[in-house]
Parts: structure tokens; C-alpha cells; sequence
């Protein structure tokens, strides 16, 4: 766990996504859970070092599995977007693997299956802030990423969870995202409003503005090589051509190799059927 501020932690030792925690008097504002219960236990017991209040609650920053699979472990009230709730609504009260790859980290842990989702309990439209101490939490909603996506802003200590919206040194899941909103979002967060901040993002920890930028300029490329497979009526199967030009932007690992493949493949694809084969194929009926 490190602190990146008074009272605000983050942790990137676990697979899955970076976790964080806000310390108040009146308990533990926390961001996000592991995947795996037992990282999740494991978790819960690194808080318990922390001299707080007795109050949990916990929020997620988007629907991704990797994000909510682990949630009912961390046994306390649930929060999340109204958009990230409707997923779940549309979800089987029972998590189970699928066959797809979709390059998530989930995918490569042992023992997740038969999972029982936890819904929020409590949802927000635009902004929602929480008041434990002398000063507030809040949540916003930030579309692009994800469903649903959103921040936790502190605004007294200059410090902003953004989940999935930068990933420095992995390529982004694009199967859900929206990137005309997601470069929106990103324009945003390089402007005088969060100037002097610090950018905890959801894969990897503290991310500066130079990554934001990095992450501008790889999904301008994303999109314009969607549009020209468009322009050309490519079918979706075309969108594989694409994958290992797009992977060369990354450093990546060899033990990472497989998975990100997996994950650029599986985006593109969802991503161009939903925003341009089923638009072009609608066009033409009407």
C-alpha cells in the first residue's frame, strides 16, 4: 500500500486492477476490489492497520470484471455509476467463464467461477460526494472507457482516481468504450480544472500528463483506422490487420504478449461492429 497523499493510499501489487483507499473518521472509502476473493481477504487485512472509523463503504469506477468480480468479498456498501448498475442488471446473477478471450486479468487467475455478482447498492447519475471528514469525496462521471465509467476526485488533497481512462503501459479494453467521449474525457482532465493533481489510474498506479497525452494520441489512431475500414466497407474480421501494428505502441512483456494480443483483437473487433458495421448495415436497410 502506498500513500500518495495524507490519509490516501494505492496498491498495484494485486492482478487486476489498482485498488485505493481513503482514509476518513468516519471509516474507509475504498476503490475498487481484486478479482481473486482471496486477494480480496487479503486486502481487507491490510486495512485493518489503518486507524479509522468503522464505516466501509467501497466504489467501483465501471462494470469491468476485473473491477466487480471481487466485490461481495470486501463485505460492505456498493457504488457505482447508474450506467454500471444497468450492466449488471443485464448480467446472470451467477458469474461464470466464458470461452471468449478478452485479454482481462481475471482471465488468468485460478479458481474464479460460479461467482455471485454484488450490484451497487447505491447509484449516481453526474456527481455524487460522500462527507466522512472535513472535506468531501467525489464522484464523477466520465464517460469513454467504459460503462458507466467513472472518477473519485479529492479535492482538498489534489488526487483523482481515474480508472480505466489512462493505461500507461498496457493497451486499453476497447470492446465497451466509446472514443469520441473517451478523448472528451481525456481533454478534460489535461485542463486548467485539474492542474496540480495527481492521476491514480486504474491499471498501474500514478500516470502524469504526459501518458494522458500517450493515451490521446494512440486512440486518434485507433479511431482513424476504424474509419478507414469503414470508408473501405471492411467487415469486422478486417479489424485483425490491425492488431499488431496497434500492439507495436506498447513494450510489452513476453509473458504479456498472448493476453494483450487477445485484448486489442477482441476490442477492435466489438468496437467496430458496434460503431460501424451495424451503423453501415442499418444505413443501408433504411
Amino acid at each position: 500500500m502506498q500513500a500518495i497523499a495524507k490519509n490516501i493510499y494505492f496498491e498495484t501489487h494485486f492482478p487486476g486492477v489498482t485498488l485505493g483507499v481513503i482514509n476518513t473518521p468516519r471509516g474507509l472509502i475504498q476503490v475498487d476490489a481484486p478479482p481473486s476473493a482471496d486477494d480480496g481477504r487479503t486486502w481487507r487485512a491490510s486495512m485493518l492497520n489503518l486507524d479509522t472509523g468503522t464505516e466501509r463503504i467501497l466504489i467501483n469506477l465501471d462494470a469491468h470484471a476485473d473491477r466487480t468480480l471481487g466485490v461481495r468479498t470486501m463485505e460492505c456498501t456498493t457504488i457505482a455509476h447508474e450506467k454500471a448498475a444497468q450492466v449488471f442488471r443485464s448480467r446472470p446473477n451467477l458469474f461464470k467463464t466464458q470461452t471468449d478471450e478478452t485479454g482481462a486479468d481475471w482471465e488468468h487467475l485460478a479458481g474464479i467461477s460460479n461467482v455471485r455478482w454484488m450490484p451497487p447498492e447505491i447509484t449516481f447519475t453526474q456527481q455524487l460526494s460522500i462527507f466522512w471528514g472535513d472535506s468531501p469525496v467525489v464522484l464523477e462521471y466520465h464517460p469513454g472507457p467504459n460503462l458507466g465509467a467513472s472518477w473519485v476526485r479529492i479535492p482538498d488533497a489534489r488526487v483523482v482516481f481515474i480508472g480505466d481512462a489512462v493505461l500507461a503501459t498496457q493497451p486499453p479494453f476497447l470492446a465497451h468504450a466509446d472514443i469520441p467521449a473517451w478523448l472528451e474525457t481525456l481533454k478534460e482532465l489535461l485542463s486548467s480544472t485539474n492542474r496540480g493533481y495527481q492521476f491514480i489510474s486504474g491499471r498501474g498506479g500514478l500516470v502524469d500528463a504526459d501518458t494522458v497525452r500517450t493515451q490521446v494520441k494512440f486512440l486518434k489512431k485507433v479511431d482513424a483506422r476504424l474509419q478507414k475500414l469503414s470508408s473501405k466497407g471492411q467487415p469486422p474480421a478486417a479489424t485483425e490487420h490491425l492488431v499488431e501494428d496497434l500492439l507495436g505502441e506498447f513494450k510489452v512483456p513476453a509473458s504479456r504478449a498472448r493476453q494483450y494480443t487477445s485484448r486489442l483483437r477482441y476490442g477492435l473487433l466489438h468496437y467496430y461492429t458496434r460503431h460501424f458495421h451495424e451503423l453501415n448495415n442499418h444505413s443501408e436497410v433504411d
